[in-house]
């Protein structure tokens, strides 16, 4: 996994708080010093906290389970997006929708309510719908794909939750609390840390920063899918291995076996040949000894 950088942390912003007067208490131990009444983040707690939240990223990634991104504030929404896209992972950078966690099952029914839209169009049945009936349903697809379509393939509960901004997506953070999801979450100095699993201390309002932030949370999911690929290939290549070998192990058997039952006839044969005229001789001579 690679080192984070102080300096390349110190060029996107990462140390910027907020106003003195805004802060939270329980943010004291991530605070280095204050400057023209803001707090400066210290960089070195910080980098530590990455590398802890990306080692356990990159096993819930080899484990084969997805992490959920929330972000739903202006400056981080294109970003986390983007980001999420590269690797295939589930996002919410709308509104969050309420019981989103905690009512997944009615979540999943308003996702396949998309899909059996799009199958309406793809067999015809959407063209034999009114005018009217026909611009309700675009609707309710655009509205479902706005909200919805970003956690398309998340079909079970996420292995846990990347949160910028724990302020803002305070319901994210309950529902995630209630069914004891990992959260992982960028905290700048107005907010609680104490709601977090694996606490980033981080300036979340510059998009230098919350890209920096993603960008290394990103690497460290990757590197474990990559390692997941390989484990499955390494498993894929193990069986076919494993197949080949007793595929001829059992040809090799019934080839012994056919030899062994092409040898036996010659055997027996052996066994039923008369006994040699000096033989016979030998024996009736013997016989006449025993009479007198």
């Amino acid at each position: 996994m690679a080192q984070t950088n102080v300096k390349d942390l110190l060029s996107a912003g990462v140390h910027f708080g907020h106003l003195t007067r805004k802060w939270n208490p329980n943010m004291a131990p991530y605070i280095y010093m204050e400057r023209n009444g803001i707090h400066i983040i210290s960089l070195y707690k910080t980098v530590a906290k990455i590398e802890e939240a990306s080692k356990a990223l990159k096993k819930i990634a080899i484990s084969g389970r997805k992490v959920l991104f929330v972000a739903t504030k202006k400056q981080a929404k294109d970003i986390v997006a983007e980001s999420a896209k590269k690797i295939k992972m589930p996002y919410i950078t709308e509104r969050w929708p309420g019981g989103m966690l905690t009512n997944f099952v009615t979540i999943r029914k308003a996702v396949k309510k998309m899909a059996s839209i799009d199958r309406m169009k793809k067999d015809g049945t959407f063209e034999t719908l009114s005018k009217k009936e026909k611009l309700q349903v675009d609707r309710l697809r655009g509205k479902l794909e706005k909200n919805l379509g970003s956690i398309n393939d998340m079909t079970r509960l996420p292995g846990a939750l990347f949160i910028v901004d724990i302020k803002r997506e305070h319901i994210a953070i309950k529902e995630a609390q209630k069914l004891k999801i990992p959260i992982f979450a960028m905290v700048d100095t107005n907010s609680d840390p104490r709601k977090v699993d694996f606490v980033i201390p981080a300036n979340d309002d510059a998009t230098k920063s919350i890209d920096k932030i993603m960008s290394l949370m990103v690497e460290a999911i990757e590197e474990g899918l990559q390692e997941r690929r390989n484990e499955k290939e390494s498993l894929e290549q193990a069986e076919i291995e494993g197949a080949l070998e007793t595929k001829n192990s059992k040809a090799n058997a019934e080839a012994s076996t056919a030899e062994k039952e092409e040898e036996s006839p010659a055997v027996q044969d052996e066994k039923e040949e008369p006994s040699s005229p000096e033989t016979q001789t030998s024996e009736d001579e013997s016989a006449d000894t025993g009479k007198e």
